[in-house]
């Protein structure tokens, strides 16, 4: 049977059938069937492209496949599709193409990344929003949006200095616009089209890190992308229906699952050992999201967040040292101590923080000692302790113990001033069993007290009332130390009295009042001894402020039991 004439099919009905194999070599199908083409049976084109009836052009790369390429099995494909399936495809096919130009080298330099920034855009402007949230749409805003943030995130550190905060905020901007009309579609989509959710899904987690790293004011953001990024922020929870990023991050009362693990998997590339300072916005924006998730919802992603943080808390730079251990504190009070005594956790926390506590940086010390103590709980629930055997030493045993190693020989103020600031949270912690600490305790106390400590006088004022803590938890050991606790009072409300520096007159009178606090439990300590020696210094002693605080002491102490500590 012959082949009919070209004009038997009418172009706008006409169909070809491709086999994979004929595709991908080039080859018109023959062998008992009409050519194609007018070329006639067995007649070479080129591989890339075929002509189709009605002015059509199938490509191998819109089939899946490379020229020239050998194919896999034989495949039936009729053209062209409905005109619903063929709008689809096109806009997907747009998208694509778009998306790839966006993520490629050429666009991180220059006017590359806006152009293909405008491109983009523009495909949104003039997409219905129920076809972007069709078939396969989702998953390509969420490629759209994900090579968006990336090529808005700031510039790697660089230790000479150099700033490209103008060209950096400057593409920010851009990229916010994009996000908001991404974000304006799927809001649009949403009394209009089911799967808006999937659409949401896929834009929410680059949104929200874009949204947070330029809406920080960190170095490498200006004030309009600070702008877009918080109008970026507002949308992102307006879209998803969340009063604010705790519940956007954690998921709503009786709601869907939170953007969390999302968030945490956008980030978690960029936080290993090799690429984690990359990019100096990763460890600021997991960090800022970390703390916006509390218990019960954290202890799901432990697996997830303990190892970043521990990596950022173990960098050579203060300043990554510090934001790692509040990373870490965030996490020992939000975990349950079983999640964090499983696996020995607890353990790896305390020797990651003791370390810091050999770092001389007063901000960092800060920030492990408060870490410490809120640790100290959990660490302690592994303990057992036999009644009748002595107690065993603790971990806040061994730290109060190299504490007061770096106290004794401090001459630094700020140092000083952060080691006495914790001193009275660690003997409350240890009660009573600051009895093994006292020698050295008595050592600290009696040379901070010696010491001017500037206007606000921080350091001694913790130091008296560690002393008072200290007399309260020890006092059957406190009589043989009568006399140079005494002399040291003394000799501290003299200094006072007669201050001729710019001190405060309410700092004065804190301290007047601290020291005779201690006065009186030093009194009750020593049976009354106190007050027989202080009736002798009233016969002599002109200062008022002195005579008043002495007045104090033996009027407070008349008639207490020495017991009643």
């Amino acid at each position: 049977m012959g082949c009919p004439a070209p004009d038997a099919f009418p172009a706008t009905e006409a169909r070809l059938v491709l086999y994979g194999d004929d595709v991908s070599s080039g080859r018109i199908p023959t062998g008992g069937g009409c050519a194609g083409t007018a070329a006639g049976a067995g007649a070479r084109v080129p591989a890339s492209i075929l002509v189709l009836g009605g002015g059509a052009a199938v490509t191998a790369a819109d089939r899946g496949m490379e020229p020239g390429g050998s194919g896999e099995s034989p495949r039936r494909e009729e053209w062209p599709p409905s005109a619903g399936e063929g709008r689809a495809s096109d806009l997907a096919r747009a998208f694509s193409q778009a998306v790839r130009r966006l993520a490629g080298r050429e666009s991180a330099r220059g006017e590359a990344g806006h152009a293909a920034l405008q491109e983009l855009g523009a495909l949104v402007d003039a997409a219905a929003c129920g076809a972007l949230c069709e078939g396969g749409m989702p998953e390509m805003l969420g490629r759209a949006a994900s090579a968006a943030e990336k090529l808005a995130a700031p510039p790697r550190e660089r230790a000479g200095g150099g700033d490209g905060r103008p060209a950096g905020a400057e593409k920010a901007a851009a990229v916010g616009l994009l996000l908001l009309k991404l974000l304006g579609k799927v809001e649009a989509a949403k009394d209009a089209h089911p799967a808006w959710r999937a659409a949401l899904r896929r834009v929410a987690g680059p949104a929200y890190v874009f949204a947070v790293t330029h809406g920080s004011g960190r170095p490498w953001s200006g004030p309009g992308a600070q702008a877009v990024a918080g109008d970026v922020l507002a949308a992102l929870l307006r879209v998803a229906g969340c009063g604010s990023v705790a519940g956007f991050l954690r998921g709503e009362d009786g709601g869907e699952e939170g953007a969390f693990a999302a968030v945490l998997a956008l980030l978690t590339p960029d936080l290993n050992k090799e690429t984690w300072k990359n990019n100096p916005a990763t460890k600021h924006v997991f960090s800022w999201t970390l703390q916006q998730v509390t218990r019960p919802w954290l202890n799901q992603h432990l697996e997830r967040i303990l190892p970043p943080s521990l990596l950022i808390s173990d960098d050579y730079q203060t300043e990554n040292k510090i934001l790692g251990v509040d990373c870490l504190h965030h996490i020992v009070l939000n975990v349950p101590a079983a999640d964090l005594l499983q696996y020995n956790r607890a353990e790896v926390l305390y020797h990651a923080l003791f370390n810091h506590l050999y770092t001389p940086e007063h901000h960092l010390i800060q920030a492990v000692l408060l870490c410490l103590l809120d640790l100290f709980p959990v660490l302690e629930k592994a303990l057992h302790w036999q009644g009748d055997a002595a107690r065993p030493p603790t971990h806040c045993d061994e730290v109060l113990q190299l504490i007061l190693t770096h106290m004794e020989p401090e001459h630094r103020l700020l140092l000083r001033r952060t080691y006495a600031r914790n001193l009275p949270a660690f003997v409350k912690r240890l009660g009573i069993l600051t009895v093994r600490h006292l020698k050295r305790l008595e050592r600290v106390i009696l040379g901070y007290l010696e010491v001017y400590d500037g206007p606000e006088e921080e350091a001694r004022l913790k130091i008296l009332e560690t002393l008072k803590l200290l007399m309260q938890y020890t006092w059957p050991r406190v009589s043989c130390r009568l006399v140079v606790l005494l002399k040291a009072l003394l000799k501290l409300i003299c200094d006072v009295a007669r201050d001729p520096t710019l001190t405060p007159e309410p700092v004065k009178s804190a301290l007047l009042e601290e020291a005779t606090d201690c006065l009186i439990l030093l009194d009750h300590c020593s049976q009354g001894q106190v007050k027989s020696l202080l009736a002798k210094i009233l016969q002599s002693c002109e200062d008022s402020k002195v005579v008043n605080c002495i007045r104090k002491v033996q009027q407070v102490s008349e008639g207490t039991p020495c017991d009643g500590i």
